[in-house]
């Protein structure tokens, strides 16, 4: 963010406007409530942020750093490409499981919204062209498209989760360890749905 952003009004803004979004969408969501949630008027909401828009902008930019930070935090990039991806699809299945706000705001983020995430598709897009150069990846996939898709198995299961598990009752919708064998199913899916034979 811009010096003028990281001051202390400003990140009361952004984390007033995380809750609001998070919890009505980009529509239903109200500038004036997250003004008074953040203890400000909404005219210096407007002088940092410029538009409800930019306000949204602003809050995808810190989650997505949130989550890149997250993925860099991770062991060093050692192994062999598969097993490097499935250490980052596990890391950003258990990140966004502990940013439920996360999920919220990526399912109603548009095409256009989605440039803050980059980084993070772009490790899986890396890992997938590296495997490919290496005979381990399928060639004829496309990894942008396969690490867009991997990113909406992820979301799109936690946004699900409780229609999934009562249209299943074999996933046991009260088992504890649900997510974690939805996890480890998924990101074998992932692996082994990219692997060369």
């Amino acid at each position: 963010m811009p010096p003028k952003l990281v001051n202390n009004r400003a990140l009361r803004i952004i984390a007033a406007a995380r809750q609001e979004f998070a919890r009505r969408g980009f529509d239903g969501a109200r500038v004036d409530a997250i003004a008074r949630r953040a203890g400000v008027n909404k005219q210096l909401l407007f002088y940092y942020y410029h538009s409800k828009r930019g306000l949204f902008h602003a809050v995808l930019g810190q989650v997505a750093a949130e989550l890149e930070q997250a993925l860099a935090g991770q062991a060093p990039a050692e192994g062999r490409p598969l097993q490097r991806l499935q250490r980052v699809l596990e890391a950003q299945c258990d990140h966004l499981w502990q940013h439920p706000d996360l999920v919220a705001l990526l399912a109603q983020t548009g095409r256009a919204d989605l440039a803050p995430f980059a980084p993070a598709i772009k490790r899986l897009v890396v890992l997938l062209a590296e495997g490919q150069g290496l005979g381990q990846v399928r060639d004829d996939l496309d990894p942008h498209l396969t690490a867009a898709q991997a990113l909406v198995l992820l979301v799109g299961y936690l946004q699900l989760e409780s229609a999934i598990a009562a249209s299943a009752p074999v996933l046991g919708a009260d088992e504890p360890a649900l997510r974690e064998r939805w996890k480890a199913g998924a990101v074998s899916l992932m692996v082994n749905g990219v692997r060369a034979t």
